[in-house]
Formats: C-alpha cells, structure tokens, sequence
C-alpha cells in the first residue's frame, strides 16, 4: 500500500542527497520523488511515496528518522488524510499522419492534450491521478508508445489545513532544531522543557 509523505526542507544544496542516502542506508525502495519550492523561497517541498509493503518498512520511523535530519524542517504523512494527489507525464507515441487523430481522441478522454508534433510521432501530456496516466498508457500502448517521463506524486491537503502550518511557525522549528543538533543540545532542551511543564502543572 502507497504512504505519501511530505516533508518541508532548507532550499539548501546537498539536502535531496542526505534525505535520498537515508533510504539507501535503510534498503527502503522510494517508488516516487518530487521535491521544488514553495510560496517561500527559502524552503522547499518534498513529496514521497514509500510502499508500505516493504519487508522491514515501518513508516513512523521513517518519519523519526527524515525529521533527525538537520536540515529537514517537519515531516508529515497524509496518506490518511483528505488530500489531492497529481501526477505529470510526458508520453512520446509513434503516429503517422493519419494517426494522431485517434491519439489526440484518447488524449482527450483523459484530459490531456498533444503538445508536440513531429512528422512520424506526438507527445502527449497528461496530469493526474496515478490510476488515470495508466489507463492512458494501457490504450496508448498498441499504437506504440516510444518514450515516457512521470514527474512524480505532488500532494497537497484538501480544504483550509496546511500540513505545516504558517512561514513564521516553520522558520522559527528550522532555527531551533538547527542550533540544537548543531550544537548538541538535546539533553539540556528536554531538561528545559520537563521544567516548563512541570512549572505549567504546578500552576494548575
């Protein structure tokens, strides 16, 4: 079964590499990976999707495991979430002249649209649900289908929530947590905020 997980990260170089040798030093098969800037300059997205039914794969600490990363912002798995989840395809077609007329009508069925001619072939391109870019391609298949490229899953929640809540709040975790890790303040944060909360239990 899929698991989609986001994870918001410093737009910094070699950020992709650490997070991808993290499933490699694991033996965790990524089955899709999109990662691009959001609304904020300074901080990126990532969308991954893990198969569940990997032997060993417990996703919970995979998520444990992304968020020790220094520069991994906050992790989120939606998978159980009302959310949308996109894909992008690219798919060359072998088509004479007299053909791209029945590839451009199973194009639109889907919703996608020829973007490209060439004298012996077309691109088609297509954005949807996984479900939706493999039918295209099972009926696109017997024509002749030469080349293909996916984009990877992009997912976003449904409604008003935010998986990360606002630029202000995701910032100030990325300052905190870095000069934590970076300086080696584990024990000392959670000494400080077990007197936090024994000092708010106190006052109740």
């Amino acid at each position: 079964m899929p698991q989609t997980l986001i994870a918001t990260v410093e737009n910094k170089p070699g950020v992709l590499n650490r997070v991808a040798s993290l499933f490699r030093r694991r033996n965790f098969n990524i089955e899709s990976l999109n990662v691009g800037k959001t609304e904020n300059p300074e901080i990126s997205r990532m969308t991954i999707v893990v198969n569940k039914g990997q032997h060993g794969l417990d996703v919970r600490k995979v998520e444990a495991n992304l968020y020790k990363l220094v520069n991994v912002i906050d992790v989120q798995d939606i998978s159980d979430r009302p959310n949308v989840t996109r894909d992008l395809a690219l798919i060359k077609v072998k088509a004479s002249p007299e053909q791209r007329a029945e590839v451009n009508s199973l194009a639109r069925i889907f919703r996608g649209k020829i973007i490209d001619v060439a004298p012996d072939s077309v691109i088609v391109e297509i954005a949807g649900t996984e479900n939706k870019i493999n039918s295209l391609l099972e009926l696109l298949r017997p024509i002749g289908i030469l080349e293909m490229v996916r984009a990877g899953h992009i997912a976003m929640l449904r409604g008003q929530e935010m998986a990360f809540g606002t630029h202000r709040a995701q910032m100030a975790r990325t300052k905190i947590k870095s000069t934590i890790i970076r300086n080696n303040k584990w024990p000392q944060f959670f000494m400080t905020m077990t007197q936090i909360l024994n000092f708010l239990t106190v006052k109740k």
